[in-house]
């Protein structure tokens, strides 16, 4: 018997994304976001994640200590640096920056390298 974790395979996300918007099993992430953690590591390492942002939600501001690579799967995403829509596909490097927001809601993808780093409460 081996120790060796099992591959997460997600043969069609943009099916799943929709299916999970309407579970109940999310968990608050911030105010107006919640997540579906497909995993987490312990002590900020690795994780991916589905986040559902409400209308008008917005993360405050933090510091990509690794990489988070971000897919939109639906609605909108936008932050400093530009808006996002369904289908956009974002990779933040290590020192970047931001505060991504919802205008209309939306429900993206994020794989994280390394936890980020949250400048401001909230």
């Amino acid at each position: 018997m081996s120790d060796t974790p099992a591959s997460i395979v997600l043969p069609d996300v943009m099916d799943i994304a929709q299916r999970l918007a309407k579970a109940e099993d999310w968990e608050p992430f911030r105010s107006g976001v919640t997540a579906h953690w497909l995993y987490k590591e312990p002590d900020g390492g690795p994780s991916a994640v589905f986040l559902r942002y409400e209308p008008g939600a917005r993360v405050a501001l933090h510091e990509h200590v690794g990489y988070e690579h971000m897919l939109v799967i639906e609605g909108d995403q936008y932050d400093e640096h530009g808006a996002y829509p369904a289908g956009t596909f974002v990779a933040h490097p290590p020192g970047t920056r931001h505060s991504p927001g919802s205008h209309g809601g939306c429900i993206a993808l994020l794989i994280y390298n390394k936890a980020v780093r949250f400048i401001e409460a909230g």
